[in-house]
């Protein structure tokens, strides 16, 4: 299938719109990312802006047994993995997106936990997870709290924004989920 890049008017032009989320009953795990770019938004499909570094790291850490495109998405759930975001509004950046919508976004998480109910729940963006779930102290990995009965895993952001973490590093933290789910 042939990907066509969105012009840049496309790109801005979807600023606030949402993306559909990539979910069924009964996940291994829920990815949750912080929130739609304004890319993703324009083409319909998660972590699709060229440069993300979601799908490398989901590949490099054995979620996927191959480098996956943002519109094979779908194929994720075949192996009981899931996406959503906590805010719904695309944006040019996650820091445009106010705490009241963050902790919102939690609301409207945790009714997915308890429709959904997955395994566990990867929250992709430290800083989200600390103002959406009132937890300022929360550090990377396992958290104490549940969302509904669905665990929760914090991981760094892949967006390429994320300096604080290279390719290799941001697979490592994907690599330590995999092995808590899968062994």
């Amino acid at each position: 299938m042939e990907r066509r890049k969105p012009s840049k008017e496309e790109i801005l032009q979807a600023a606030g719109k949402s993306l559909p989320d990539l979910i069924a009953p009964q996940l291994k795990v829920l990815l949750c990312g912080i929130n739609p770019g304004l890319y993703s938004a324009a083409v319909q499909h998660h972590f699709a802006r060229p440069g993300n570094r979601f799908w490398p790291a989901l590949y490099k850490s054995g979620f996927t047994a191959e480098l996956f495109t943002p519109d094979r998405e779908h194929e994720l759930l075949k192996d009981k993995i899931g996406i959503t975001n906590i805010a719904q509004r695309a944006t040019a950046s996650a820091s445009e997106l106010s705490a009241s919508e963050l902790i919102a976004g939690k609301e409207r998480l945790l009714e997915k936990a308890k429709i959904y109910q997955p395994k566990l729940i990867a929250v992709l963006g430290i800083t989200a997870y600390k103002t959406a779930f009132g937890e300022p102290k929360a550090s990377y990995g396992l958290q104490k709290t549940l969302l509904h009965k669905s665990q929760i895993w914090v991981l760094p952001s892949p967006s390429g924004l994320n300096a604080h973490f290279s390719p290799a590093k941001l697979a490592t933290s994907f690599s330590e989920l995999f092995l808590f789910l899968y062994s």
